[in-house]
């Protein structure tokens, strides 16, 4: 189609046969375009994959921070781990020396304390024995025999045996309060508290040397029984051991109150 406001010679016509010069101009018409296109075509692409390039770099580059930041958390959560575990190692080691020392003085004391016991059960079959060689020694043994009688029913042994009944009782109490989950240690505590100033007010108890003997119980008397025990005697271990020795130490007092009344007696006789 011909631009009449164009001049003749650049309107495109259907090329002439025989003429060599005028076919040409619409091959170039139609190269333009296209040239200007595949131009166009090859600076978008570059500037695309400028842009690609430069988008990929700052993903690696983010990717690249997120790995140094991830492994330097790792490293450090590494490294606490190490240290609290050292830690731990550390007080588990310090833990099993302390459980190894309150087991080597539990059985130290143990040994002491089965020692004494047969030293009181020696001294107590040796008093048997007086007694029965005082009995059978007539006038002797019923003024013996007397003697015990009384110091039975004197306020000192009455006191001291009740007072060691509250003591068991309160030991009972503690020893419960030990071996539950369900009893807070604060309350466990104050019942010791009210052993001890029981012991303490006690005079009849005074000779016996008791506050020591029930420290050494709260420290070392671990011994629980069963969790679906329903019996409370049959927590404790240590505590037993130290009311059979208390008993033991009342009983020989009271032989020797009775025995040196009948010294007195004797003494002011001659």
């Amino acid at each position: 189609m011909n631009n009449l406001n164009d001049p003749q010679e650049w309107n495109i016509r259907p090329e002439r046969r025989g003429d060599g010069g005028d076919g040409n101009k619409w091959n170039y018409a139609l190269l333009v375009p296209i040239i200007g296109l595949a131009a166009f075509r090859w600076i978008w692409s570059r500037e695309s994959q400028r842009e690609v390039l430069e988008v990929k770099k700052k993903y690696d580059k983010s990717m690249q921070a997120i790995r140094d930041a991830m492994d330097r958390k790792y490293k450090e959560t590494l490294r606490e781990n190490r240290q609290e575990t050292i830690h731990l190692e550390l007080e588990l080691e310090k833990e099993k020396n302390r459980a190894e020392g309150y087991r080597q003085a539990i059985a130290s004391q143990s040994q002491q304390l089965m020692e004494e016991r047969r030293r009181l059960s020696q001294e107590r079959e040796a008093l048997t024995g007086e007694k029965r060689k005082a009995l059978m020694a007539g006038a002797t043994g019923a003024l013996l025999h007397m003697a015990l009688e009384r110091e039975s029913k004197s306020e000192w042994h009455k006191g001291a045996v009740a007072a060691l009944r509250e003591v068991e009782e309160g030991l009972l109490k503690r020893q419960e309060a030990f071996c539950s989950i369900l009893v807070p240690r604060e309350k466990r505590l104050e019942i010791e508290r009210d052993v001890l100033v029981r012991v303490v007010q006690e005079r009849s108890l005074a000779q016996l040397d008791m506050e020591s003997d029930l420290k050494d119980i709260f420290r070392n008397d671990s011994q629980c029984a069963h969790y679906l025990n329903k019996d409370k005697h049959n927590n404790g271990s240590l505590m037993w051991v130290y009311l059979r020795y208390w008993q033991l130490q009342v009983t020989l007092q009271k032989h020797r109150r009775a025995e040196a009344t009948l010294l007195e007696r004797k003494s002011s006789n001659l």
